[in-house]
């Protein structure tokens, strides 16, 4: 029984040495990877705020862009971007009249949101339709979708929605219409005499 022992403690004694040596050799392969290459960059960028998302109504779309080291946002799209005369919707509802004349297409209505941890706050959102500013917080929910949360000074009275990404692109405000510029000082055309006789 004492040979069975020694045979089968050598045997155990060998197999060890063989996995420390394996377990050593590929240790020292990896380090000398890891030394040789850097890390690859992570080829797909983790989802984020930024982007073309439409709003909760499906009426419009709106681009979150930096602002510096804040988020702002524009309407970048409306399914009815014009006036039952044909001319483009314009910002009428606004407190300040010197702002009423501009279009809704490529308005600012998001701005100075705030990272803080893993939401956008301290923002505000401007509602064209009421002419009115709320304070802001948003988050992504998934890739996908963008919970907004609008509200007034404090959260408990607040309403949210979820905003639908839209493929980069897909939407654009028509560009403003261009009236010819008049020409400075233009001489009048001269007008033809009858002939003298």
């Amino acid at each position: 029984m004492s040979r069975w022992l020694m045979t089968w403690g050598a045997i155990v004694a060998t197999a060890f040495a063989g996995l420390i040596t394996m377990a050593t050799s590929q240790y020292s392969a990896v380090a000398q990877t890891a030394k040789a290459s850097p890390p690859a960059p992570s080829a797909v960028a983790p989802p984020s705020e930024l982007g073309l998302w439409i709003d909760h109504t499906g009426r419009g779309a709106v681009t979150i862009a930096p602002c510096g080291d804040k988020l702002c946002g524009h309407i970048a799209w409306l399914k009815d971007p014009n006036d039952e005369k044909g001319q483009p919707l314009r910002d009428l509802n606004n407190p300040v009249k010197g702002k009423r004349g501009q279009t809704i297409c490529g308005l600012q209505i998001l701005g100075d949101l705030k990272k803080s941890g893993r939401v956008w706050d301290y923002g505000w959102i401007y509602d064209p339709e009421k002419g009115e500013k709320y304070d802001l917080e948003i988050r992504l929910k998934s890739a996908d979708t963008l919970q907004v949360t609008g509200y007034l000074g404090v959260k408990f009275l607040s309403e949210t929605f979820l905003w639908k990404r839209a493929p980069e692109g897909m939407f654009a405000c028509p560009p403003p219409a261009v009236s010819p510029a008049p020409v400075p000082n233009a001489a009048p055309a001269p007008v033809p005499q009858p002939p003298k006789r």
